[in-house]
């Protein structure tokens, strides 16, 4: 606790010099600025409230379903929603399944209280890795149920360190943790923690909602064809160094890449990589000439998670950075996954390994015999594929396991 007292104002104060040199950092503190007249202009006083807070984007798209169904199934609870990353705010600012929206207050006492005197909070939901100590205690002191959701623990985590008594005790906090797996109740019942249920993870109750509403791609469709497609998706370069060599003067494999980051000179670092690929922009590409190319390159955003689809082998970015993105995206279509040694973090990747339905590489050389494998094996392919997608349809319905356990 005194660690935390005294860093973390140092933390606030970091963000607050840092807001001259960054615009995200600079929407983060204006956010932080209307976070009182956004309540006190929005909030009926009169009503009950559910709380949801996700760090960032992709935490609230882990939560989304359940946010989802109980607006749906619940109508007599109006819904908060909070971010502490200006990322995930600036896109769902206007998420029309929540009454309002704004950021979360800084994990000072103060401010948390003050947040929920304007806030008629009936329970209290914080998406996968939030835990923040200060308001975990204010909410169990007013008594506020407040709950973990799709949550994953690891024994590197400072819950488990001998000097973390403080954040174990944060933890005690909850009045339930929804978590994602086994290991992680093991761990939690190891520091006395027994008020913990395994319901699996959320996120995939979500690609299988995006994948029943995502639109068919005609241009992307009449690019693939009906030969063997790789798709790599949220590609940095890193990952690119491995997989694109692959691909010039192949012959059997034609390539979609959708990178991560669509920059003008990110985008002409990949066409420098693929000399000897016939290759096409998206935004370039006619439905009378498409055909022709081998190499398709996605520059723009929003088309990934329909796209996968028309693959029959998906690379997922990242692995050879911080982390592997999203691997169940590809997955609900019967799709296998293939990404560098960077998914320790992400125990749906593991258990697809096991299962035979993802794939980790670690250079050029294991992507190349890996994707020969698949050529000269059909039956392999198809096989890895089902695999997949066996894993998700087995998986879903975290959501409704979760509202069953809230008596609401």
């Amino acid at each position: 606790m005194f660690f935390y007292s005294i860093f973390f104002p140092f933390y606030v104060l970091g963000i607050c010099l840092a807001a001259p040199f960054s615009s995200k950092v600079r929407h983060l503190l204006a956010g932080h600025i209307r976070i009182r007249s956004t309540l006190k202009r929005e909030v009926d006083p009169s009503a009950s409230y559910l709380w949801f807070h996700a760090s960032s984007l992709g935490e609230f798209e882990a939560g989304r379903p359940l946010l989802e169904q109980i607006h749906a199934d619940y109508p007599q609870y109006r819904i908060l929603l909070t971010f502490f990353s200006p990322s995930g705010y600036e896109l769902c600012k206007d998420y029309k399944y929540a009454d309002v929206v704004c950021y979360m207050p800084f994990d000072f006492g103060f401010a948390i209280r003050r947040f929920l005197k304007l806030v008629p909070v009936k329970k209290a939901f914080f998406i996968r890795y939030e835990f923040w100590p200060r308001t975990l205690k204010v909410l169990s002191r007013l008594g506020i149920e407040v709950y973990s959701v799709s949550s994953v623990f690891r024994s590197c985590q400072f819950f488990f360190h001998k000097a973390g008594g403080f954040y174990r005790r944060c933890l005690r906090c909850f009045t339930h943790l929804f978590v994602q797996d086994q290991n992680s109740k093991d761990l939690l019942a190891g520091i006395g923690i027994s008020n913990v249920t395994i319901v699996g993870d959320t996120r995939i109750d979500r690609v299988i909602q995006i994948a029943s509403a995502s639109s068919p791609q005609p241009l992307v469709a009449k690019f693939a064809g009906s030969g063997l497609v790789c798709i790599a998706g949220s590609s940095w370069p890193s990952d690119e160094e491995v997989f694109i060599p692959y691909f010039p003067n192949n012959g059997k494999w034609k390539l979609i890449i959708a990178p991560h980051v669509i920059s003008e000179s990110h985008l002409r670092e990949i066409e420098g990589r693929l000399q000897g690929c016939r290759y096409v922009r998206l935004s370039d590409a006619t439905e009378d000439s498409i055909e022709d190319f081998d190499v398709l390159i996605v520059n723009c955003f929003g088309l990934l998670s329909s796209i996968y689809r028309y693959g029959q082998v998906a690379f997922i970015g990242g692995g050879f950075i911080d982390g592997i993105h999203n691997v169940l995206e590809a997955a609900v279509y019967n799709v296998p996954t293939v990404f560098g040694p960077n998914h320790q973090e992400f125990h749906e990747a593991g258990e697809l390994i096991e299962l035979g339905g993802a794939f980790m590489v670690e250079n050029t050389t294991d992507f190349r015999m890996l994707m020969d494998k698949f050529v000269s094996d059909p039956a392999y392919l198809e096989q890895c594929g089902h695999a997949a997608g066996d894993y998700v349809m087995k998986n879903k319905g975290t959501t409704q396991r979760i509202i069953s356990g809230l008596g609401l």
